[in-house]
């Protein structure tokens, strides 16, 4: 179950991200207000997964999610570039998050 928690907490993460992106420097209440809260959940559910997995595998696995997932979202929503060099950063987050979690099992 911790495992579902932080992956949901992980894809929280790229929801505040994004969100605090289009806030435009927290000048729109609207996408301000949804960091905070989307902000306070992805931490809360960190906070429970930690409970039971090592500090190290749930931070990492939770930043990793975060930054390949507002990765995906920059690129197909805010129109950022994909290069080659990006992709190959992005596939080596994610192995090094397989890693982690085959390391935990």
């Amino acid at each position: 179950m911790a495992w579902v928690v932080l992956i949901v907490a992980g894809m929280l993460e790229v929801v505040w991200a994004y969100c605090m992106k289009v806030s435009d420097g927290f000048t729109k209440l609207t996408p301000s207000l949804l960091t905070l809260i989307f902000m306070i959940a992805s931490f809360a559910l960190l906070s429970y997964a930690m409970k039971s997995l090592p500090l190290g595998t749930a931070y990492t696995v939770w930043t990793g999610i975060g930054a390949v997932g507002s990765f995906a979202v920059g690129i197909i929503f805010l129109g950022e570039p994909a290069s080659a060099m990006r992709m190959l950063a992005a596939v080596l987050i994610i192995s090094g998050l397989v890693l982690m979690k085959l390391s935990s099992a």
